[in-house]
């Protein structure tokens, strides 16, 4: 049988439990101290007939009130005389002080801890129609400049960032990274993104668009999946879909995305994937690193949807040449299904809109021109492709996304190609059991990818193509610091022979990215950064993700760059309505051209132009390149 407690035990668990109330409940607990000790000392003197030296009884109120004057401040009772009345004062003065000081004390710490609250951001956000970002990494600085530059059309835009990290650290590192917000206001609070509860402090529910950064973690996709559960299953949800962008590693995960948002509409990049694709192809095209970016981020020319119901019932090669200011590029049909480079007869149908490269949506527009001006003396024949020959590629490293490349550059090489993996021993059974290549043999090679020695063995200059990748076992720090190292020494060895080779070296950290960038198209650093740059479309349109899925998939059309030579004449001026039509007949979409004496000019892309007005008047040499969609 349990004892029972005593009165003190009793005494201490009623203070324990009013303490626990907050700052409230100690200050009227102060008060109710501070109305005891006024009344009894009034009603002691009262019935005491207590008073000053000369002085005439007082009755209760007054004694109260004197009582009251020197509980709040002590100098008051210096000229207080009588021996009783002095003693009783004194009394009252010493519970007043006791009170007051306490008072102070529990003042000071509710302002300190209502400052602590604020400086943490545990206020709601109280915004409508704003972006939210949930989670941080160092994507997240381009994501928000990419947002930013984005809404400098608007007169006021908002992004609320929730994560775990401190709310002034994020607003710190914001301020450092992006130094002119523009016209948008960025709200910071700390928070677990995972914690619906949490979740209610960037109000998702009155957001345009949802952006989840997975972190720089061991498991970046369950962090996704309970985040997009946590909005998706809230409570407090609107009835319509969420617009939810959001990034995976493992393929496996993106369907169990899709089943927890059966009802919103989410569009997850697959990374691994991505990544792979983008290196294996710009390690073969010199300059289309600059066009996916181009195309990807908000600095310049964009991908926009515009409905013409003119060209209802028109093909797909007529409206190519309809636009002055705007590069036509596919179809996106009244179902929401993407075509890109269809065949050049395929009609719109009605509700069909025009996917196209311009500077802004209202651009998008008909020239008006029934007659267009192509020269069709500069036209070139088509003639035959070149016969394809072997190529001879050396990737130095490996990681999960190698198989993805090998096997992406199976689809473009000759047969009898040759793939050397140069990587730690630890790796050798990975790269035997990699997918079987057609077209490509693996050799393998064990070694350190930093050793300057191995490396002059290796005659680089051999190679057509020298892929860097990342060693995903080791922390971050120190890939991209083996990274670097095995970089610096690629260029100077390419510095000392005159034999070209690409190199595509792949960054983990977008910050190490900044530290390698050179003014060289062909040695791009593949990173998360086009993966940011992607996200922060798809949040601003999530119908660019049929855009992406067809322009990153080896079964569709993709970006190529040709010899110009093979299009159009050179030596002479040509205006690039002959250049889009050289390539309509030949079953390609022209989106630009590259320039090979800018190739090194990063003022001027490196050379790249996409969607120049057609009027342009250019004069191509046989080093330039012409900029396609094209099937193969």
């Amino acid at each position: 049988m349990s004892q029972k407690p005593s009165l003190k035990q009793k005494l201490n668990y009623l203070f324990d439990n009013l303490m626990a109330a907050g700052t409230p409940a100690m200050i009227g607990m102060l008060a109710l101290l501070s109305l005891v000790i006024v009344v009894v000392a009034g009603a002691v003197i009262r019935i005491l007939s207590i008073t000053q030296e000369d002085g005439a009884p007082l009755g209760f109120g007054e004694a109260i009130w004197m009582s009251l004057m020197r509980t709040l401040d002590a100098g008051t009772m210096g000229g207080d005389s009588g021996p009783g009345f002095r003693f009783v004062m004194l009394l009252v003065t010493l519970g007043g002080v006791f009170v007051v000081s306490s008072l102070i004390g529990v003042l000071s710490a509710g302002v300190e801890s209502k400052l602590e609250e604020l400086r943490k951001g545990r206020s709601v956000v109280l915004e409508n129609g704003h972006t939210v970002i949930l989670g941080w990494s160092p994507q997240v600085f381009t994501i928000i400049s990419e947002l930013v530059e984005s809404n400098s059309n608007q007169k006021r835009a908002s992004i609320a960032i929730l994560s775990e990290m401190d709310k002034v650290e994020m607003e710190d590192e914001i301020r450092a990274r992006i130094l002119n917000l523009k016209t948008t206001r960025i709200i910071c609070r700390s928070g677990n993104p995972m914690d619906p509860t949490d979740l209610e402090l960037v109000s998702p529910h009155s957001a345009r668009s949802i952006i989840v950064i997975p972190p720089d973690s061991d498991s970046p996709d369950t962090f996704v999946i309970k985040t997009v559960l946590a909005i998706t299953n809230n409570p407090n949800r609107h009835a319509g879909p969420y617009h939810i962008v959001t990034q995976l590693r493992e393929q496996k995960n993106q369907t169990v995305v899709k089943m927890i948002g059966m009802r919103d509409q989410i569009n997850a990049v697959m990374m691994g994937e991505l990544i792979a694709r983008v290196t294996a192809q710009t390690s073969r095209l010199s300059g289309l690193s600059v066009v996916y970016t181009e195309m990807m981020n908000f600095g310049g020319d964009e991908i926009y949807f515009k409905e013409e119901p003119s060209l209802s019932g028109r093909i797909f090669g007529d409206s190519l040449l309809a636009f002055e200011d705007s590069t036509v590029m596919g179809i996106s049909r009244a179902n929401g299904s993407v075509l890109l480079n269809p065949p050049m007869d395929t009609r719109y149908e009605p509700g069909d809109k025009v996917i196209a490269i311009s500077a802004d949506d209202d651009t998008v527009k008909l020239s008006g021109l029934n007659l267009f001006p192509v020269q069709e003396a500069a036209l070139r024949a088509n003639g035959h492709p070149p016969t394809p020959i072997a190529e001879k590629a050396l990737l130095l490293g490996w990681n999960p996304r190698a198989g993805i490349i090998l096997k992406e550059l199976d689809t473009y090489v000759a047969k009898g190609s040759l793939a050397l993996i140069v990587a730690d021993e630890a790796f050798e059974k990975d790269v035997r059991a990699c997918v079987k290549l057609s077209s490509q043999k693996v050799n393998f090679l064990a070694g350190d990818t930093t050793d300057r020695d191995l490396l002059d063995s290796l005659k680089i200059e051999d190679y057509d193509h020298v892929i860097v990748l990342a060693d995903t076992t080791v922390p971050v720090q120190d890939s991209d610091a083996r990274t670097l190292v095995t970089l610096l020494h690629l260029r100077d060895i390419a510095s000392r022979d005159e034999t070209p080779f690409s190199i595509v070296s792949e960054m983990l950290d977008l910050r190490n990215r900044e530290l390698a960038e050179v003014t060289q198209v062909d040695d791009f650093i593949v990173s998360d950064h086009l993966i940011s740059l992607m996200t922060a479309q798809l949040s601003e349109n999530a119908d660019l993700m049929g855009v992406f899925t067809d322009l990153f998939d080896p079964e569709g059309s993709e970006i190529y760059l040709k010899p110009i030579e093979q299009y159009v004449a050179l030596g002479e001026p040509v205006n690039f309505y002959t250049v889009v039509e050289a390539a309509r007949r030949r079953g390609e979409t022209a989106l630009g051209y590259r320039i090979e004496t800018e190739h090194s000019d990063s003022k001027k892309s490196y050379g790249v132009y996409t969607n120049p007005k057609k009027s342009n008047v250019i004069t191509f040499t046989a080093e330039d390149k012409i900029i396609v969609l094209a099937e193969n």
